[in-house]
């Protein structure tokens, strides 16, 4: 799987903290950036979960799809993001159907066609666990270069998700995410990738994405919708019109 190895500086993330108009925005830039960088050519889903005394729950995710191949996991209490956030350590699935840890969780997703899953530890505190968590329509969509890049795109989200949670430690994560999986989500997740691919603020994004969509006499949602499409990363509510 060819992806782009750019990895978001502190500086962005910082600024994408800062300039995002809440909380649940900001996760899910996070996770649209995380899987349009990683997915290269071949659309990769992108979640984040973090374990806290009350369970594990998966903060932000690229598409309403990821966020569901999460919480199926939790209803086993167990499974590949769950155990890379619980011991620290890599989890690597090749072929899910050909692998015999998580078998109920392989069963309970076999309507799906995610083929292949890779979960990578972030560093929180002692407090939290998280962990970045990848699906991917393809078997062994995994390769030695993309784990790298994951693995070094989940280290430089370390800081700003510890400084992140520490900020909003009592928002209700799911109620406020899954308010903003809607049509807006959309120009949201181009407006965060504009932010980082142009090293612009979030004020200068808009500005381009309402610029683009007068040029073209397009809606500002088909815009954002296009932008996504051709940066490879699926829209973050799975719209299709």
């Amino acid at each position: 799987m060819a992806q782009n190895n750019a990895v978001p500086t502190a500086e962005e993330l910082q600024d994408l903290l800062l300039e995002s108009p809440g909380f649940s925005e900001f996760l899910l830039g996070l996770t649209t950036i995380s899987a349009s960088l990683l997915g290269g050519e071949t659309p990769m889903l992108c979640a984040i979960t973090v374990e806290r005394d009350d369970g594990p729950i998966t903060v932000a995710s690229s598409t309403d799809a990821a966020r569901v191949l999460d919480e199926k996991q939790y209803e086993f209490n167990d499974g590949p993001c769950l155990t890379a956030l619980r011991t620290g350590q890599l989890v690597q699935i090749p072929d899910l159907y050909a692998d015999d840890r998580w078998q109920g969780y392989a069963h309970a997703i076999s309507g799906t066609p995610v083929r292949s899953i890779l979960a990578v530890p972030i560093s929180t505190d002692s407090e939290s666990g998280a962990a970045l968590n990848c699906y991917s329509n393809e078997l062994e969509a995994f390769d030695s270069h993309t784990v790298e890049a994951v693995q070094r795109h989940a280290e430089s989200l370390s800081k700003i998700l510890r400084l992140a949670l520490r900020m909003h430690s009592t928002d209700p994560y799911p109620a406020a995410l899954r308010s903003v999986l809607d049509s807006r989500a959309v120009v949201d997740a181009a407006i965060s990738l504009i932010m980082v691919q142009n090293r612009c603020s979030r004020e200068s994004a808009m500005k381009l994405l309402h610029l683009a969509a007068r040029n073209s006499n397009q809606r500002l949602h088909d815009i954002a919708r296009d932008m996504l499409a051709r940066s490879g990363d699926p829209e973050p509510n799975g719209e299709s019109s």
